[in-house]
């Protein structure tokens, strides 16, 4: 196994959104790795209290959210400054894939339930926690994008639409915030083999890796090393950027 960074967060309020199983729950252990007082959020209770218990002696806090709800995001965000004070740390992992099928036969009720969790989600959840940020004066924000926000997969228009909207956001609210000591930035995997597979057909899971120089789907270990940089201090001079963890895939 290759030798893991070490990333300093002691003293830092990371939240990850998702957080109780996949790319959000890898994201969560290696920010609690380097110190950081984590606070997971996400819809499922029951996940949640799983995951609490794949911590050692430095346990997040856990907050059950809806992010594509205002008022329930906003009600985290409270529960989470008074559970582990102001955020210096915002992931917004949390997604869901919708159906595989044409952009004719999609059901509109799909769509939409897409669009509010895997964008909607992300601007809540920006939107409510960057003026806590702010007050700071410091601040690290990633949004987990999606390869197919960039190329557009076929079969999977809503997912797809919605990563390609929050690639826009992050390049948007990164120039929003480039003199304010916050970093705003994405990552773009390719297919990360995590529950989320459940949500898919076997068709598609094989369209995904046929397209995939390296011949493999990512791990979620391997997401989150990119992701604890981009949290960093050491990520300094990157804001408003997108950041390929495509095994090969991505082309620009």
């Amino acid at each position: 196994m290759a030798q893991r960074n070490h990333y300093e967060f002691s003293g830092r309020h990371a939240v990850v959104t998702g957080g109780a199983a996949g790319i959000g729950l890898a994201i969560a252990h290696r920010l609690a790795e380097g110190g950081a007082a984590v606070t997971l959020w996400d819809r499922d209770s029951a996940m949640l209290e799983e995951a609490l218990a794949s911590f050692g002696a430095n346990k997040p806090h856990a907050v059950s959210v809806d992010v594509s709800q205002e008022d329930s995001v906003n009600a985290a965000v409270e529960a989470s400054l008074r559970a582990g004070g102001p955020m210096d740390i915002l992931v917004n992992s949390a997604g869901i894939t919708g159906p595989n099928t044409t952009v004719w036969d999609y059901p509109v009720a799909d769509w939409d339930a897409v669009m509010s969790v895997n964008l909607r989600g992300p601007f809540l959840c920006c939107r409510a926690v960057v003026p806590h940020m702010r007050e700071k004066g410091y601040g690290r924000i990633v949004n987990i994008a999606s390869i197919a926000g960039k190329e557009g997969n076929p079969n999977a228009s809503a997912y797809s639409a919605s990563k390609a909207g929050v690639i826009a956001l992050t390049k948007s609210l990164g120039k929003e915030l480039a003199n304010s000591g916050i970093g705003v930035n994405c990552i773009t995997p390719a297919a990360v083999r995590t529950g989320i597979f459940a949500q898919m057909t076997q068709q598609h899971i094989d369209f995904m890796l046929s397209k995939i120089p390296m011949g493999r789907f990512g791990a979620p270990e391997e997401i989150a090393a990119v992701v604890a940089w981009l949290c960093s201090e050491e990520c300094s001079f990157s804001t408003g950027a997108v950041f390929d963890v495509s095994g090969g895939r991505a082309t620009y």
